[in-house]
């Protein structure tokens, strides 16, 4: 697949000597592999992209294209989208090399394979402990010494639990964790909460919050060893855009 001229001078020669580093021809055999999140965070991840010249081929946005992976403007870099979830997992085992992923999730994992060196300041949020509005009325947290917990942070909410003397047992559910209460799952859940209107919604509330949550940039360990010119390019390059915000 040729790449589109406009690629050609959308990003400066960084991280190579080559001078034919932009022709479209002169793909190398391993260029790095940037992942990305889907959804709301590629959302607020888009225009920073642009501002570090990182220019996806044209399929990326379009919301028909069901492909995973997609060349860039810089012949050095190719970029795969996966589940928010996932993008720490292909970066600790070396499938990518550079990814945006989380705090909550790299948390979550604690994958040592793993270096972030830089907060986007992107997909700001919380991770709270909830419960139905009734029981809060009446509840007293600092009297809990175990709790049943749905949740998809199972890792770091047993430590959060952990640190105040209370054993958690954690049910593990990757989506729809406000329906638990109400079907008498457990009575409390520990997710992500931006405004509290999903919460409110399906009448429970926030009754502690466990940790502040935005997006890193990532990068595999190996990979700042092995490819520092390239990598430490990248990094300097969101480093800059983020603080020119």
């Amino acid at each position: 697949m040729e790449l589109p001229q406009d690629w050609v001078a959308a990003v400066p020669d960084t991280a190579s000597s080559s001078a034919d580093r932009h022709r479209p021809d002169a793909r190398p055999a391993d260029p790095l592999v940037f992942a990305v999140p889907k959804g709301r965070i590629l959302d607020e991840l888009r225009p920073l992209m642009d501002k570090v010249g990182l220019k996806p081929e044209p399929g990326f946005d379009d919301p028909k294209d069901r492909a995973l992976r997609f060349r860039t403007a810089d012949v050095g870099l190719e970029i795969i989208r996966v589940r928010a979830f996932d993008v720490a997992t292909f970066v600790a085992f070396g499938a990518a090399h550079l990814g945006v992923a989380g705090s909550d999730v790299l948390a979550e994992f604690d994958y040592p394979e793993i270096y972030a060196p830089l907060d986007l300041k992107i997909g700001k949020c919380r991770l709270a402990v909830a419960e139905p509005q009734e029981l809060g009325e009446t509840d007293d947290p600092s009297r809990w010494s175990h709790v049943r917990i749905a949740t998809k942070y199972p890792a770091i909410t047993r430590r959060h639990f952990a640190a105040r003397g209370v054993q958690a047992e954690c049910i593990k559910l990757n989506g729809a964790m406000e329906l638990a209460p109400a079907l008498g799952l457990c009575r409390r859940i520990v997710d992500l909460v931006s405004t509290g209107s999903t919460l409110r919604a399906n009448g429970l509330q926030e009754i502690e919050q466990i940790a502040d949550v935005s997006s890193r940039l990532i990068v595999n360990r190996a990979t700042l060893k092995t490819r520092p010119a390239e990598t430490m390019a990248w990094i300097e390059r969101f480093r800059s855009a983020v603080d020119a915000d």
